[in-house]
């Protein structure tokens, strides 16, 4: 006798960024309950009656509930874990969500946001150990690697395996931090049970920890996919122009990149490079706004897409 098949549910989730006053943000929304409250990203179901792609189905869900355009958006993975939404003797359908980067502009005005009881909130709330901009953060130091080093060495593992994902993830022994292993990071921490959402998954190691601000589901796992993603797409894509008014200052452009990137850059280095990558073009006009001297304002130039395979801003190793 045939075994009976288990529903599917497809679901949408989108970690929806922009960067406002030098803080990269992603759009979440608060759910109440089991004595705690928890953001989450925006996810809408994917109904293949109403919608050709999955891609359309996204934007009009987010169109409708947000009334936010995004611009740039790309597929990142399918997210399917059993548990991801489970309950104990939860016999729902079972749910996959196919994750999703978009990129935006915070609007001038955020009242559908608040009536969707949405908000935009700073992506190093949720991952406090990414942010390397004003140099190495404590909580590496203070908290994550003697917990780490210790998990990895009570492990009984011949070659060694939990040592080494250590060293290359976080940057340890010599291993220099890089900015794009945001998702191997978090799964280390996940797989150790140092982070709350290892805790409500079940493990039975885990213990909650305040590393981060915890997400609902498995929505911080999309959204350090989605970190990741941005930040190497940085090096070889122009999309941090899709984060940026149509006219900026050079200052402006390098702190958003900063933003996204998690990191300090130099800023006759930073200037050299955007020139060498020929993506910016002077529009002839001159801001005023940080109240000193007046600074060149400049905008994307887009013939570059036509003119190189792959236009952007190589960062290079950090030192």
């Amino acid at each position: 006798m045939d075994a009976p098949l288990t529903p599917i549910e497809v679901g949408l989730t989108a970690a929806i960024v922009a960067v406002n006053e030098d803080s990269p943000l992603v759009l979440v929304s608060e759910e109440k309950g089991h004595g705690a409250t928890r953001a989450g990203l925006p996810f809408g179901p994917f109904d293949p009656l109403s919608h050709r792609t999955f891609e359309i189905g996204l934007r009009e869900w987010v169109a409708a509930q947000t009334a936010l355009d995004v611009g740039y958006v790309e597929q990142l993975y399918t997210f399917g874990d059993r548990g991801r939404y489970a309950r104990p003797g939860d016999s729902a359908p079972h749910a996959i969500s196919v994750g999703y980067l978009a990129l935006t502009r915070v609007p001038d005005n955020t009242h559908a946001l608040r009536e969707a009881g949405a908000g935009f909130e700073p992506w190093y709330n949720f991952f406090p150990w990414e942010d390397w901009r004003e140099g190495r953060p404590d909580i590496l130091d203070d908290m994550i690697l003697p917990r780490l080093t210790k998990w990895s060495r009570d492990h009984k593992d011949p070659t060694r395996a939990r040592a080494e994902r250590l060293r290359l993830s976080f940057g340890v022994e010599g291993i220099p931090w890089d900015e794009e292993k945001v998702i191997e990071r978090y799964e280390l921490l996940y797989e150790a049970g140092l982070i709350e959402e290892a805790f409500h998954d079940g493990r039975s190691t885990a213990k909650v920890s305040p590393l981060g601000e915890v997400m609902r589901f498995d929505h911080r796992r999309i959204l350090a996919t989605a970190i990741a993603r941005l930040r190497g797409k940085l090096k070889y894509r122009p999309v941090v122009f899709e984060l940026m008014p149509a006219e900026f200052t050079l200052t402006e452009l390098q702190r958003t990149v900063e933003a996204v990137s998690g990191r300090h850059l130099h800023k006759q280095n930073f200037r050299r490079l955007v020139e060498g990558t020929e993506l910016v073009e002077p529009t002839g006009e001159m801001s005023t706004a940080t109240g000193g001297r007046p600074a060149a304002m400049f905008r994307f130039r887009r013939d570059v897409i036509q003119e190189r395979h792959a236009p952007g801003l190589r960062l290079g190793v950090r030192s």
